[in-house]
């Protein structure tokens, strides 16, 4: 006699970068073991490989690429995913920096984050297109996921910040041609860059200075010095801490 099958749940999602709507399902026990174990292994590039088959597992819309996805969508999809199949709520701690009597008070201060609170905040009059001079304009778009498993390998600071730069670069305009990102090798769009004055470096280095965020403003109070701290958290992995 066969085992009963369990229904699994269904939600939907809409994704703040790309404005994708996804279907997913939360993920299984033996998903969720995986996700530990990689954990447990502190390893980096273990840790993103399975977040990455856990999030294609679980998404029920077929035109989604995972790898296709900007990093803060797919930041944002787990964290909502994380809710729907763990718990909304995390608990989280952290240290007073309040000074007293010349020192830190370093109290451990707890609190409960309800993970669909989380939001990105999108600048609306955040430009993609970067005009370098007269006539040439570069348009950008946010760092794909897929880029991740590329810099995991390197080790340069110098050297990722250039290749985040290359894969981002969706398209360069002279005034009379356009030049695709896709279609042009990474040889090129690198003596591209370095042919660029700081100036007009420094115009694409704003562009990632600046980009959307996971964020959560939190209410904090200490209870061993009354401090009260108002703070704002970012990043998903501020969020487990």
């Amino acid at each position: 006699m066969a085992l009963p099958k369990i229904d699994t749940p269904t939600y939907e999602l809409t994704l703040p970068l790309s404005k994708k709507k996804i279907t997913f399902r939360p993920f299984l026990v033996k998903e969720q073991k995986n996700l530990m174990m990689a954990m447990e292994a502190d390893d980096k590039e273990t840790i993103e490989r399975n977040i990455k088959q856990v999030l294609t597992n679980c998404t029920l819309t077929a035109d989604v690429v995972i790898d296709d996805l900007p990093v803060i969508d797919i930041e944002y999809y787990f964290i909502n995913l994380r809710a729907r199949s763990v718990g909304e709520m995390v608990e989280n701690k952290y240290i007073c920096t309040n000074t007293v009597n010349d020192k830190q008070c370093g109290n451990r201060m707890e609190t409960s984050i309800n993970l669909l609170d989380i939001v990105v905040d999108v600048d609306p009059n955040r430009k993609d297109e970067i005009q370098v001079t007269d006539k040439i304009i570069i348009k950008m778009r946010y760092p794909k996921f897929s880029i991740i498993e590329k810099l995991s390998k390197k080790e340069s600071a110098v050297e990722i910040a250039f290749d985040i730069m290359v894969e981002s670069i969706e398209s360069i305009y002279d005034g009379e041609q356009y030049y695709y990102g896709a279609e042009t090798s990474k040889e090129e769009m690198l003596q591209f860059l370095e042919s660029l004055s700081q100036e007009q470096f420094s115009k694409l280095e704003d562009f990632f200075e600046d980009l959307p965020k996971l964020n959560k403003k939190i209410e904090l109070k200490c209870s061993k010095c009354g401090f009260d701290h108002s703070m704002t958290v970012e990043g998903l992995e501020n969020f487990f801490a």
